[in-house]
C-alpha cells in the first residue's frame, strides 16, 4: 500500500482499460481517455473496520477508511454531509407510492450535494501538494470550489456560462476565487479550462477528469445505507448532469457488498433524470448505445442538467441497465412546477433539478416501471434558494424602487 494512516487507499484504475496508477502523485485522465477510480484495500477494511464503528456524524469523513486521504491534517470540511432524509406525505399520497422520502442535498455548505465531492477532491490537492486548481462549472461546483479552496488557502480558478445563475456568481466572487464568464455551455468552459490549466499551472478538477470529486459523492450511497439500517430502498431516482454522484453511489454499493455490510446483489433500480432540452443520457439508454452523442442547443432553467456530453456517460449507462433502471426526461415546465407544489404541499424548497424527480416519477408510476408498493428514494441535489431566477418566472414582482430591486436594503442616496 503506497498510503498510511486514515485511508486504504491503494491505487487508481482507469475505467475503460483498467490501466494502474499510483496514488501519491496529481492525475487526471488515463492515457486512453478513460477517467482513473480510486481502488482500496477492502480486504483489510473488511477486518479492521465495521459499520458499527461509525459514530461521528458531523461530516463524511467519519467514512475515512474508504476516503482517499491519508492524514487528518489534510481533511478541508465545512461539515458537509448526513443531510436529512425526509418524508413528503402531501405528495406521496398524491402520486400514489406511500413509502417515499426525499434525499435533501441542499442541507450541504453552499447549498449543495457538490460539497461532499469538492471537501475530498480539495482535501487530496493539500495532501498532494496542489496548490491552484482550475473547474468549469454550471454552477454549484464552482461554489463548492471556490469555498473549499478558500478554506484550504488554495488558489482557484472558476470558468462558468455567463447565464449561470446568480448565487454561484456571487458566492464564487465572495470566496475570492478567480472568475471567468463564458459565452457557451458548460462544454464550453471545460475546453478553454483544458487549453489554459498546462500552460497556468492548474490542477483540473473538471468531472471525473480527476478521482477523487467521485469519493466524496459516493459517501450518498453509504450514508442512504445507514440512514436506512443498511438496508437499501428499491427505488433511487437521482437528477443526472455530468452523473457522478449516480456513479458514485453505485461505486458505494459495490463496496459495501465487498465489506458485507449490504445484502449482496440487492440494489435499487437506478433511474437518471434529465431535462428534456438536454437529455443525452436518456437518448443514449432508449437506443441501447454504449456512450451518449453530444446533445446540440442544449437548454434548461435546471442548470445542473444542462451537460450536453457526460465524460462518465458509459459508467452511468452500465448502472441504469446493470440495475434494471431506466433515463427519464421532464420538461422545464413540468420540474418547475413540481418544485412549487412540493413547497407548497410539504414545505421542501427543492432545487429544479431536484424537482425534475417529481414528474420523472409520476411518468414511471404510469407505465409500471415503478410500483406503488416499492421504496422510493429522490435525491435534492439542491437549495431551491439557488434557483431564484427559475422559479420567478411563477412569481414576478414589478420592482417600483431602488429599495423593491435589493430586497428593502437601504441604500446610499
Amino acid at each position: 500500500m503506497e498510503n498510511k494512516g486514515l485511508t486504504s487507499l491503494t491505487h487508481l484504475e482507469c475505467s475503460l482499460c483498467s490501466a494502474k496508477f499510483s496514488c501519491s502523485d496529481p492525475q487526471n485522465l488515463c492515457a486512453c481517455g478513460g477517467p482513473l477510480l480510486v481502488r482500496y484495500d477492502l480486504d483489510r477494511i473488511r477486518l479492521e473496520w465495521s459499520r458499527g464503528q461509525i459514530v461521528n456524524r458531523r461530516s463524511i469523513w467519519r467514512y475515512a477508511p474508504v476516503l482517499p486521504v491519508a492524514s487528518p491534517a489534510h481533511i478541508i470540511s465545512l461539515g458537509e454531509g448526513w443531510t436529512p432524509l425526509l418524508a413528503a406525505p402531501r405528495t406521496a399520497a398524491r402520486l400514489g407510492v406511500p413509502n417515499l422520502l426525499i434525499k435533501d442535498e441542499g442541507m450541504n455548505p453552499t447549498g449543495s450535494f457538490k460539497a461532499r465531492g469538492l471537501s475530498c477532491a480539495i482535501s487530496k490537492c493539500v495532501e498532494l501538494g496542489i496548490r491552484k486548481v482550475a473547474v468549469p462549472s454550471a454552477g454549484n461546483a464552482a461554489s463548492a470550489t471556490a469555498a473549499y479552496a478558500a478554506a484550504a488557502g488554495i488558489e482557484a480558478h472558476i470558468f462558468m456560462p455567463r447565464d449561470v445563475p446568480q448565487t454561484n456568481f456571487i458566492e464564487c466572487q465572495a470566496y475570492g476565487a478567480r472568475v471567468t464568464l463564458v459565452d457557451g455551455l458548460i462544454s464550453d468552459c471545460a475546453r478553454m479550462v483544458a487549453a489554459k490549466a498546462p500552460l497556468e499551472g492548474w490542477f483540473d478538477l473538471s468531472t471525473l477528469k480527476e478521482p477523487y470529486r467521485v469519493e466524496g459523492k459516493k459517501t450518498m450511497g453509504y450514508e442512504l445505507a445507514e440512514q436506512l439500517d443498511w438496508k437499501l430502498p428499491d427505488v433511487i431516482l437521482y437528477p443526472t448532469g455530468g452523473g457522478v454522484g449516480l456513479i458514485g453511489m453505485w461505486k458505494a454499493f459495490e463496496e459495501m457488498e465487498q465489506l458485507g455490510w449490504i445484502a449482496a446483489g440487492v440494489r435499487p433500480k437506478m433511474i437518471a433524470v434529465q431535462a428534456a432540452g438536454c437529455q443525452p443520457i436518456v437518448r443514449a439508454f432508449e437506443t441501447g448505445a454504449a456512450r451518449s452523442e453530444f446533445f446540440a442547443h442544449a437548454q434548461t432553467v435546471a442548470s445542473g442538467l444542462r451537460v450536453p456530453k457526460p465524460l462518465g456517460d458509459f459508467l452511468v449507462l452500465d448502472a441504469l441497465r446493470q440495475s434494471h433502471g431506466a433515463a427519464v426526461a421532464v420538461s422545464d415546465g413540468e420540474l418547475v412546477d413540481a418544485g412549487i407544489r412540493l413547497a407548497s404541499d410539504d414545505g421542501l424548497f427543492l432545487a429544479p433539478e431536484g424537482a425534475a424527480c417529481i414528474p420523472a416519477l409520476k411518468k414511471l408510476l404510469a407505465d409500471g416501471r415503478v410500483k406503488p408498493s416499492e421504496q422510493v428514494v429522490l435525491y435534492n441535489t439542491g437549495s431551491g434558494l439557488k434557483y431564484l431566477e427559475a422559479y420567478q418566472t411563477r412569481f414576478p414582482r414589478a420592482a417600483t424602487s431602488d429599495a423593491d430591486k435589493l430586497g428593502g436594503l437601504i441604500t446610499p442616496r
